[in-house]
């Protein structure tokens, strides 16, 4: 009975995924049309300025394309997104299990509102600094320079998240017999990501910002480093194409990796909402 029943339900949770990565693959469009409304603008401010202070748009992506076809700028690019992805990695971990203690600790939460302020208060560039005195033109500054920018924006949204939770659904969970770790996994994590993804979107943007710069002002390569090197060439259009490769790599990330998990977790909303209704 078990063996006859476990095929077709495996059958309609296949096609369950299948029909919300066919939404979510759909729901592309308008974030193409977006692209395509900032295109018209750069083209617009190139036809008003010229290529010296404004290159076209197709004329940056071609050279983008023409810096992507050497193994070695790719190498680049890479770095750079290796150096985020380690910092953001960091920060989503200390920041998500910091939040979640403050979110279940007012005590702690009112403790840590100070601490953020000035972690958020202190500008980027003066962490960057205190990072090379610390630790030379290399990772170590980068991977610390996206560590204090992204973890208090993690910090702050994994707490809200907690704090702002369902207690009804908590309680009635609890008057079943679910555990605190149960109760956690099933309701608190899920409530969890409506507070908690607008915050990692905001920190991975900040952490792929924060990577570019540390690299810039510490020589220390990557995508930065080619930047300082068109800056000093007076290379307008492969700024901008270094800039395009960079912001490229950054929405592969967010759009690869971070919006379907978070379509994945927040399947469960679509039965809440009226038939037809879209986010």
């Amino acid at each position: 009975m078990t063996a006859s029943t476990s095929g077709p339900d495996a059958a309609a949770g296949l096609r369950d995924r299948l029909g919300r990565a066919g939404l979510f693959l759909w729901s592309g469009w308008s974030g193409l049309a977006a692209l395509a409304l900032i295109a018209a603008g750069w083209q617009a401010g190139h036809e008003a300025y010229g290529d010296f202070i404004l290159p076209a748009p197709l004329a940056v992506l071609r050279r983008a394309l023409a810096i992507l076809a050497a193994p070695d700028n790719i190498a680049l690019a890479l770095q750079t997104g290796r150096r985020a992805a380690e910092g953001l990695a960091l920060s989503v971990g200390i920041g998500t299990l910091g939040g979640v203690i403050a979110g279940y600790a007012p005590a702690i939460l009112r403790m840590m509102r100070p601490f953020l302020t000035v972690l958020l208060g202190v500008p980027p560039i003066a962490w960057i600094v205190l990072a090379m005195i610390w630790f030379g033109n290399g990772d170590g500054t980068v991977r610390l320079t996206v560590l204090v920018a992204a973890t208090p924006v993690v910090l702050a949204g994994a707490a809200e998240g907690i704090v702002t939770r369902d207690r009804g659904l908590d309680m009635m969970a609890q008057a079943f017999g679910a555990g605190p770790l149960r109760r956690f996994l099933t309701l608190g994590l899920r409530q969890l990501g409506a507070h908690f993804f607008p915050a990692l979107v905001l920190a991975l943007a900040t952490a792929f910002k924060v990577a570019v710069m540390a690299e810039l002002l510490a020589n220390a390569g990557g995508i930065g480093g080619e930047l300082a090197e068109a800056r000093s060439n007076f290379d307008i259009e492969g700024a901008l194409a270094w800039v395009l490769i960079g912001v490229s790599l950054l929405i592969a990330t967010e759009y690869g990796l971070v919006q379907p998990v978070r379509a994945e977790l927040d399947r469960w909303r679509a039965a809440a909402r009226p038939w037809g209704v879209k986010r």
